[in-house]
């Protein structure tokens, strides 16, 4: 019975390797596993990236359609052609918010953000304690909750 208890060196050995590869199996596994995570997370970025990349290309289109409707004579305001280009910035939009862009909030009066807002004028006999949106100069927007090109204000004091 005594010897039973008692496991031989060899038992003692085999055990010992069984430990050893375990271990190495654990190892192996969990490495994989940030593998994978670490490959999910560069593939998402890479995408975003891309996503980002082609939007700040599209950008200055939107400005310039934006620009021509806001200085369409008054005499052809309701003029067909117009309103169908009124009707494609609206679509663009819809299209853009499907991607997940939004525009910065840059209206006259709103509080002055530097992580949002760029300042490219500044009122320096406005006088007043906080530092508010007097005009936006160039419209910002965020992609997913992240600023990828500011909007470009100019800024007064109230």
């Amino acid at each position: 019975m005594a010897e039973k208890a008692k496991k031989t060196k060899k038992e003692l050995e085999f055990d010992e390797k069984i430990n050893e590869l375990t271990q190495d199996l654990q190892r192996t596994r969990a490495d994989f596993e940030n593998y994978r995570k670490r490959s999910e997370t560069e593939k998402s970025l890479a995408r975003e990236s891309g996503q980002a990349s082609a939007i700040l290309k599209l950008l200055p289109v939107i400005d310039n359609i934006e620009r021509a409707i806001a200085y369409t004579p008054a005499d052809i305001q309701d003029h067909v052609w117009v309103k169908s280009v009124t009707g494609l910035v609206k679509n663009l939009e819809k299209s853009l918010d499907g991607l997940n862009l939004k525009r910065i909030d840059a209206k006259p009066g709103i509080v002055f953000n530097p992580d949002l807002h760029e300042a490219i004028q500044f009122d320096e006999d406005a006088e007043g304690e906080h530092e508010v949106i007097a005009e936006e100069l160039q419209a910002g927007y965020t992609l997913g909750g992240h600023p990828i090109r500011h909007a470009m204000v100019k800024v007064t004091r109230q």
